[in-house]
């Protein structure tokens, strides 16, 4: 199997190379340091699969493109999908595999950094100390005992942040339009409805995949509900998060700060460096200068645990496919 690897950074290389030698794969892989999407389909041409990540785009162009260069499948090395025409790539006759438990606790234990590094000023602390201030005025924290943690979506990842915030003594309550009762029943979690989690929330934890049905979900309706010292953490998906409306409640103070490790227009800036460029991007420039926002660059995912397992579980995909076995993590 010949493999277009897209968007590669060196950690993907390392992790994917270790386990193409390990795993007795001896699959050929082409890393591209470029984001696979209309300009760049055409060079998938001679190669049976594309693996790609969360800001490639996989729209009908590139589903045509990719279809006349004879590609076969998508193995997206991630769990999320929303950039990829699932239907069009289905008619084209073009499978789409991923990676839909890599480690929730790597992603998880990233937003409680997050949540604490906000909560406590670490950032501003940090800062100070480095040139020897040691000035505490501005830094007053809150306990997280006792707070409401509210979890939008309920899945392995939401399951686990959840846990985390009830092991500081929260109390913890959540939404999913599918709603595990047996995991509330053991952990104590309590089911609400979608307005009720922004209303008691103190902090607010963004778990859910991204669909029509919950992009923006977090809006200017939506903060306006919120507890105006609640805080907000977003590891999930950019566009979960209407940024312009965030803008506003942070600016009004409808809310009181957020964390998040992923932006809705975050495929031209993250995982680039433009320190010494110009922002075009208004929003994500303001978003930056406020005190009680800490963005980090889509790195939950980046750990040594999930790293290898999303090495492993890409090229057993593949594996699968190449000799005609159920596809488990197909995406249909």
């Amino acid at each position: 199997m010949k493999i277009a690897f897209f968007d590669t950074h060196s950690y993907d290389k390392a992790s994917f190379t270790k386990a193409n030698v390990d795993g007795g794969f001896n699959y050929e892989i082409d890393f591209r340091d470029y984001k696979l999407n209309e300009n760049t389909a055409s060079t998938a041409a001679g190669y049976d699969v594309v693996c790609i990540f969360v800001n490639d785009l996989v729209n009908a162009q590139v589903i045509f493109e990719l279809k006349k260069a004879g590609v076969k499948l998508i193995a997206l090395r991630c769990a999320g999908f929303n950039n990829v025409d699932l239907k069009l790539a289905s008619e084209a006759g073009i499978k789409v595999v991923r990676v839909p438990d890599y480690s929730p606790y790597a992603v998880a234990e990233h937003g409680v950094a997050l949540l604490l590094s906000l909560t406590r000023h670490i950032p501003q602390a940090y800062l100070r100390t480095k040139t020897a201030n040691f000035n505490i005025e501005g830094l007053t924290g809150r306990d997280l005992h006792g707070l409401t943690g509210g979890i939008l979506g309920t899945g392995k990842i939401g399951q686990i942040m959840a846990g985390i915030l009830k092991g500081f003594g929260m109390k913890i309550i959540a939404y999913d339009p599918y709603p595990n009762e047996k995991w509330a029943g053991e952990t104590g979690a309590t089911y609400v409805s979608k307005e009720e989690i922004f209303r008691q929330s103190d902090v607010l934890s963004l778990h859910c995949p991204l669909t029509e049905e919950t992009k923006h979900i977090v809006n200017h309706d939506t903060m306006k509900m919120m507890k105006h010292d609640a805080v907000i953490i977003n590891t999930g998906r950019g566009a979960l998060i209407d940024s312009k409306a965030l803008v506003h409640a942070l600016k009004h103070g409808h809310i009181g700060g957020i964390g998040m490790d992923v932006y809705e227009e975050e495929s031209k800036y993250f995982f680039s460096d433009w320190s010494t460029d110009i922002m075009t991007d208004d929003t994500l420039a303001r978003l930056l200068t406020f005190p009680n926002v800490i963005i980090t660059g889509h790195q939950a995912f980046l750990t040594t645990n999930a790293l290898k397992n999303l090495a492993d579980t890409t090229l057993e995909n593949i594996k699968a496919f190449a000799v005609g076995e159920e596809l488990v993590n197909e995406v249909k």
